[in-house]
């Protein structure tokens, strides 16, 4: 069971991950049973932990200490085994020193640390990734990418990543959604230079005027690619849009933003 903590609302990541009662607060019109207890037996994967609210931590602890939690609205204590992955891009003990975030928990989190190493120093994995995220991307679309030229893979490779997996992420599926061919090449991935300036930028003097730039018809025509996909990933799971997020690499909540915005 995976869910990442900073794409749900504070307000609403207690409910998300502990559940709630019928009439615990305005809305819940019905007992909901949530991460915690679908994951008894198993584990759970809890991305991003760091932007956990103080009084969810709380009941974080209680969960890993007591191995049980009560859902909101409720005193009833249910008891979970459930093993804990976390993982966070912030600097646990520094927020501990400002506060934010609890030292107790923070410490029995830290069992076993695994530190994961920035992307431009495991450069090995960069090709592996660039082709999952391709496939990933492509069958979403519904498009077929066959290749990816070699000197793509050596820029991909230069290029630092300050924005580590997440901006190679953004990247790949930008250039997918944009292809108009089977391969893919350098002229795809429009990457910053190492200090984290653009390359298409407004600096007169570094600027190519030759050099493409995002109008309003590339927005517009990725807009209605994405739609087009997210309708597709619906009408395959009978409007299910759990199974529909997990089809197109998304969060719910996620989805479900981006099915507002399209009016769907």
């Amino acid at each position: 069971m995976r869910v990442n903590c900073a794409a749900i609302p504070q307000s609403l990541i207690a409910s998300e991950l502990f559940g709630h009662e019928k009439g615990a607060f305005t809305g819940a019109l019905q007992r909901r049973l949530e991460r915690f207890e679908a994951a008894d037996g198993g584990t759970i994967f809890l991305d991003e932990i760091g932007e956990l609210p103080m009084e969810t931590q709380i009941s974080m602890l209680r969960v890993l200490q007591e191995r049980e939690f009560e859902r909101v609205g409720s005193n009833h204590p249910i008891k979970v085994d459930v093993r804990l992955i976390a993982a966070t891009n912030r600097d646990l003990p520094a927020a501990v020193a400002r506060g934010t975030f609890r030292q107790d928990l923070f410490y029995r989190l830290n069992v076993f640390p695994i530190a994961v190493p920035p992307l431009r120093e495991r450069v090995q994995d960069i090709p592996l990734l660039v082709e999952y995220f391709v496939e990933r991307y492509a069958k979403a679309a519904g498009k077929n990418i066959r290749h990816i030229a070699k000197r793509t893979l050596e820029q991909l490779t230069a290029y630092p990543w300050p924005g580590n997996i997440r901006e190679l992420q953004n990247v790949v599926e930008r250039a997918v959604i944009l292809s108009e061919s089977d391969l893919l090449g350098p002229a795809d991935f429009p990457l910053s230079d190492s200090k984290g300036a653009d390359r298409q930028g407004s600096d007169s003097k570094g600027s190519d005027p030759q050099a493409p730039q995002e109008t309003s018809a590339e927005i517009s025509r990725l807009d209605a690619v994405e739609k087009a996909a997210i309708v597709r990933a619906l009408e395959k799971h009978n409007n299910n849009v759990s199974r529909a997020a997990d089809a197109l690499g998304l969060t719910r909540t996620s989805l479900y933003r981006r099915m507002e915005k399209y009016g769907l």
